[in-house]
């Protein structure tokens, strides 16, 4: 069976903003049905959802997948807890370092792999402080007035 070449790729371009990427690993999601269908059609979000341990697997909680809109009674909930697919390795790795404290499990993008099964890259990040965020402000809009003066 061969699928066709969908470019999905749905970003949290808020966690680029508000964390500092430390290191960033890609996980397999364990979905139902009618989940993967509308991811394939580009209904999900990934602002304000986080990943957390429950007796040593990873969720990502609060994703939002909109319920398939031809699905029947069978339709998913919207914004409930989803397994995360790692090795166990790398599952102890980030337990570890999320145990430490002030390290957070963030998604940052959920895609869409040429097998056609759904991968969400996580990443462990660490929080950043109001004057962090606003010097990434100044650095975004400096290289877009040097990127301006270019072209003139």
């Amino acid at each position: 069976m061969t699928h066709k070449q969908q470019n999905i790729s749905i970003k949290n371009k808020k966690a680029f903003f508000d964390y500092e990427i430390l290191e960033t690993f890609i996980a397999g999601i364990q979905l139902a049905g009618t989940e993967i269908k509308s991811i394939r059609g580009s209904k999900a979000s990934l602002v304000d959802s986080y990943g957390a341990f429950w007796a040593d697997q990873l969720y990502v909680k609060n994703m939002h997948i909109a319920e398939y809109e031809l699905g029947t009674c069978n339709n998913h909930i919207a914004k409930r807890d989803r397994k995360l697919l790692l090795t166990r390795k790398e599952l102890d790795k980030m337990q570890k370092k999320a145990k430490e404290g002030g390290i957070t499990i963030v998604p940052l993008k959920l895609f869409i792999n040429d097998r056609g099964l759904a991968k969400l890259e996580i990443a462990l990040a660490k929080g950043k402080k109001t004057f962090d965020k606003r010097e990434t402000l100044k650095l975004k809009d400096a290289s877009r007035e040097m990127d301006r003066a270019r072209k003139f």
